[in-house]
């Protein structure tokens, strides 16, 4: 897994891209708590969301632009 950075709130997951439509995000509680579309832990009645439009923006870029590895190309 690799490290991707938010491009709009910079917390930072762990991504595996094992191909163009296969990606699997790993949140740590200090990432979920600082993103501002999920804003809480993963069964927190209050949380917002449960995935981040963002986040996953920065990911497609980062594989586009080849800072994260797409194992299937």
């Amino acid at each position: 897994m690799e490290p991707v950075e938010c491009d709009r709130c910079g917390c930072c997951v762990l991504v595996s891209k094992n191909s163009w439509q296969h990606t699997a995000v790993q949140w740590t509680a200090e990432a979920r708590a600082a993103c501002q579309e999920l804003g809480g832990e993963p069964d927190d009645p209050g949380a917002r969301s449960r995935s981040c439009s963002a986040m996953r923006d920065s990911i497609a870029r980062a594989a586009v632009e080849g800072r994260l590895t797409v194992l299937d190309e």
